[in-house]
This record gives C-alpha cells, sequence and structure tokens, in this order.
C-alpha cells in the first residue's frame, strides 16, 4: 500500500510506507457519528467535548507519524458510537451515560445492537492494527507501539497539573525511559499513570502490546496545550526528541 492516506469507515492509515518498526495509533481520533444514528440523539454540542473524542489527538498523531517516519492507524469514529479503547466485554464499551450526560442513542443498545456496531466499527480497527503488526512481523521487526490521547485540563472541578502522562502496565521498557526524560526537563510537568492507570485489561495497548509481547505506551496530552497547529507542532518536536532516543534503544 503506497498511499499516504487509506481511508475506510471504521479508521484511517497514515504513512504506510514508514519505518515498520514503530506504530502509532489514536484510539479517540475523531467525533464522527454516520448519519443514520442521528447524533445519537444528542445536541451537535456535544461532539464537541471530550466525551465524544480527544481533541488535538489526531493532529498530534500525524504530526508524528511524519516526524518518526512511521505508519499510524487512527480510528474514524466518535467513541461515544463506540470505544475502541475498551475490551470487546467491557461493559463501557457503548457508555449509556457519559460526564453526566445521557446517551439516548445507547439507551437501548441491547446485545444485538452492540454486536452490530462491534463488526461495523471496533473490529474493523483492531484488525487494521493487528495487519500493521503482522506486516511488520513478516519482515522480521518487532514494532514499538505509541497510542496517542488528550485529557482535559480540569475533570470535576479540580484542575489537573501535567502537561503530559505516561500510561502504562507491566511493560515499562518506553514508559520508563520517557518519563525519566520528560521530568529532566524541569518545565514539564509528567504524570506517571495520570490522569489514568494504564492498567486496564482488555484496552489497545493490553490487546495489541501486552498480548504480542511489543514494547508500548499510551501518552495523553493536555487539550488546551494542543488546541492549534504552534501547539501540535511544539508537542510533536517535543515528543519526537524524548522518543527518539529510546525507540533507537529498543530497534537495537
Amino acid at each position: 500500500m503506497s498511499e499516504k492516506l487509506y481511508e475506510h469507515p471504521a479508521f484511517s492509515l497514515l504513512n504506510t510506507e514508514g519505518d515498520p518498526g514503530v506504530l502509532l495509533v489514536c484510539d479517540h481520533a475523531s467525533n464522527a457519528v454516520p448519519a443514520e444514528y442521528d447524533g445519537l440523539g444528542l445536541p451537535a454540542e456535544a461532539f464537541t467535548r471530550h466525551i465524544a473524542y480527544d481533541p488535538g489527538a489526531a493532529e498530534v498523531t500525524a504530526a508524528l507519524s511524519e516526524r518518526l517516519n512511521a505508519p499510524a492507524v487512527l480510528a474514524n469514529f466518535s467513541r461515544l458510537l463506540i470505544d475502541p479503547n475498551r475490551g470487546a466485554d467491557d461493559p463501557t464499551l457503548v457508555m449509556k451515560l457519559s460526564d453526566g450526560a445521557i446517551i439516548p442513542g445507547n439507551r437501548h443498545a441491547d446485545a444485538s445492537i452492540i454486536a452490530a456496531r462491534i463488526a461495523r466499527y471496533y473490529t474493523p480497527y483492531h484488525q487494521a492494527i493487528a495487519g500493521r503488526i503482522a506486516a511488520a512481523r513478516a519482515r522480521g521487526v518487532r514494532p514499538a507501539l505509541l497510542s496517542l490521547h488528550s485529557f482535559t485540563p480540569v475533570f470535576q472541578g479540580h484542575v489537573r497539573p501535567w502537561q503530559i502522562g505516561v500510561l502504562w502496565d507491566k511493560d515499562g521498557r518506553i514508559a520508563q525511559p520517557l518519563l525519566a526524560s520528560l521530568r529532566s526537563d524541569k518545565s514539564l510537568t509528567a504524570g506517571d499513570n495520570q490522569p489514568y492507570s494504564g492498567e486496564l485489561v482488555g484496552d489497545c495497548m493490553y490487546q495489541h502490546g501486552t498480548r504480542n509481547g511489543l514494547p508500548h505506551v499510551l501518552i495523553e496530552l493536555r487539550q488546551d496545550l494542543i488546541v492549534d497547529k504552534p501547539g501540535v507542532t511544539y508537542w510533536a518536536e517535543l515528543l519526537t526528541a524524548h522518543l527518539r532516543p529510546i525507540l533507537d534503544a529498543i530497534e537495537r
């Protein structure tokens, strides 16, 4: 596949001819819900918020893909439709209540509706990630997985002090040196498994990193820092500088 961008209803691929030793993924890249779902009964404003997607995450993923010369897989659907960063049996896979807001279009989602969304969106997205990993392994390469997310500056009235969070479970091959590198910069406040824990069985990194024995990490960026192109560029370049020596060491 030679094109830089390949569109599928469930996912997009970037930089498909990039270095197979690194794979970027962005689970919450999009706030899109197909017209047939009638906005899940929510006002348009809801889809500008964190409950629908991770603002800025797709743009940082694309910028990192270019700077690291790495392929990327991005979800093309809102987490309100179905959350690709959950296990297929997770009760929060299709949320009926999110951040205090009832999701009318999900309220009556039964097993058959959830199964249809899994087949149409969730499974193709994860198959795309698995396909990139398989293609790398066919070339004798064990890729490092980098997952990009963003978080709100304030949660339930509490200001979050971190600019960046490094989420991980049992595999610290990327997370630990990345945290050490980020914390060597006194202008940064980097959270270790903050603002969320990376110990979530069944999430995207568990499915494709832990189960495959691949080095992986989930990176969270504060949304107010990546709301515009200068912010995206700054953080993409900063992450590239901190990640490149770590990824080079893993590859060696």
